[in-house]
C-alpha cells in the first residue's frame, strides 16, 4: 500500500456492555492496525435515538448526524456485534436503520467480525441487512475470532497472538478491498 493514502476504517461494536468482548475486539483492531491503515472506534451508538422516519429529514438528530459523518469519512467499516435472542443487538440495528435512506454504506467495504462461533443468527441477519443497504460485504475479511476468558488480558485487551494475527489479516483483507475499490472507481 506504499504510495497510497491512508485507509480509514471505522470500528463499530454492537454492544454497550462495559466488559464486552466485541468492544475489546474493536479496541484490539485500533491497536493492531498495520501501517497505512487507521482503525478508529465509534463509541456513540448509545446516543443515537430510536429510529423514527418522521425525524429522518436532512441531517436528523445530532447523534445521527455524527454517526453518518463518521461512516461517510471512513473508507471501510469493521463491525463486531453480539447476538441477542438470535438477532442483531438493538442498538446496532437501530443505528443502521438511521442510514438506510441517507446511503453512507452504499458500496462501502464492510467486514463482520464475530466473537462466538455460536452467534450465527445475528451474523446472517447483519449480512442480510448490510447487503440490502448495498454495503459491500467483504466475506474474506469477515471472520470468527472466538474470544474466551483466556484471550483477553486483565484490562480486557486481546492477548492471544494467534487471534491477534487473524484480526490483523482481516484488517489487511478489508484494506485491500478498499484499494481495489479505489482503483476500479
Amino acid at each position: 500500500m506504499r504510495g497510497e493514502r491512508l485507509i480509514r476504517v471505522l470500528g463499530i461494536s454492537g454492544s454497550l456492555r462495559e466488559a464486552s468482548s466485541n468492544s475489546a475486539l474493536v479496541r484490539a483492531a485500533v491497536r493492531l492496525a498495520p501501517p497505512g491503515i487507521e482503525v478508529s472506534a465509534y463509541g456513540e451508538l448509545a446516543d443515537i435515538p430510536p429510529f423514527n422516519p418522521d425525524l429522518d429529514i436532512d441531517a436528523g438528530p445530532a447523534a445521527v448526524s455524527r454517526f453518518r459523518a463518521a461512516l461517510q469519512s471512513s473508507d471501510a467499516i469493521l463491525i463486531s456485534s453480539p447476538e441477542y435472542a438470535h438477532g442483531v443487538s438493538g442498538v446496532l440495528k437501530n443505528a443502521l436503520d438511521w442510514v438506510v435512506s441517507s446511503g453512507e454504506l452504499i458500496d462501502k467495504p464492510i467486514a463482520l467480525i464475530n466473537t462466538s462461533s455460536r452467534a450465527t443468527h445475528a451474523h446472517a441477519a447483519l449480512c442480510e441487512t448490510l447487503t440490502t443497504m448495498s454495503g459491500h460485504l467483504v466475506r474474506d475479511a469477515s471472520i470468527t475470532i472466538p474470544i474466551g476468558g483466556t484471550a483477553l488480558d486483565a484490562n480486557g485487551n486481546l492477548s492471544d497472538a494467534c487471534m491477534s494475527s487473524s484480526l490483523v489479516s482481516a484488517i489487511e483483507v478489508l484494506a485491500h478491498a478498499v484499494s481495489h475499490h479505489r482503483h476500479s472507481s
